[in-house]
């Protein structure tokens, strides 16, 4: 199984998380919200690990720690994935908007000027403003929209310029969310919880929880099984870090395969 963004730093146990994720072989990509959280996150998993850990200035907090880009800077050679990062439109953080451009700017260019990164993007009510920036800087890298919740217009939009989609359990109970998801390219997307902050049941989602992904994503495409759904998830994740794989070639940055 595959989550493509997950807070593991955020769990209350984030060792015993990491435990099982282990246990149960799962692919995962542990996002972080600024760089100074990114070094002690990187230590929860083990260099045998199929964890990776993304590189990240959370758009909400932007304005409190745009005074990280540098160590955002110093350690984005170690890494080939970037994450979260990107813009939020939500009323309570407007005030905010040009802290988060100017943030959001710099560091598309900061992985441009890398050689390009794997990144996991924030577009909660910002979809357009983050494809703006996305076309304005070319050669950033592959931007992977996690909780895609932007109109039809706007997924064909990203479809054009190349984006990829990560999608959880908590985001398919809404029948907005599954109408985009039918519309997605199948070999462009990935499994996600959002964990711990994404809820299911009440409860934090874990990683583990993707599986109640597959089982809704096999329902809303309706022609492949459980086992076929897998293969393709499995195949997509294979072809991302190969891309990856390309843009950090002698850089030695290291991928989630293995």
């Amino acid at each position: 199984m595959i989550d493509f963004h997950a807070h593991l730093d955020l769990y209350p146990d984030p060792h015993g998380i990491v435990k099982e994720i282990a246990e149960r072989g799962m692919y995962v990509l542990s996002v972080t919200t600024t760089p100074s959280a990114w070094r002690g996150t990187s230590a929860l998993a083990t260099p045998s690990s199929r964890i990776r850990t993304a590189l990240g200035l959370h758009p909400q907090i932007a304005h409190e720690r745009i005074g990280e880009l540098p160590l955002f800077d110093l350690q984005l050679h170690e890494t080939m994935y970037v994450g979260e990062i990107g813009l939020d439109g939500g009323l309570e953080f407007k005030q905010h908007w040009q802290t988060q451009l100017t943030v959001f700017d710099h560091i598309l260019n900061a992985c441009r000027v890398a050689g390009g990164r794997i990144m996991s993007i924030h577009s909660r009510r910002a979809a357009s403003a983050v494809l703006d920036r996305l076309e304005a800087h070319p050669g950033a890298g592959t931007p992977i929209l996690h909780w895609f919740s932007g109109s039809k217009r706007e997924l064909r939009r990203a479809i054009v310029l190349g984006c990829w989609f990560s999608v959880g359990p908590a985001m398919l109970v809404s029948e907005k969310a599954r109408a985009l998801v039918r519309d997605m390219p199948r070999d462009r997307v990935l499994t996600e919880t959002d964990g711990p902050f994404a809820q299911i049941g009440g409860q934090s989602a874990k990683p583990w929880d993707v599986g109640t992904a597959i089982a809704q994503l096999t329902e809303l495409w309706g022609d492949m099984s459980e086992e076929d759904l897998n293969r393709q998830l499995h195949a997509n994740l294979r072809l991302l870090v190969a891309a990856g794989r390309c843009a950090e070639r002698g850089r030695g940055a290291t991928d989630i395969l293995r």
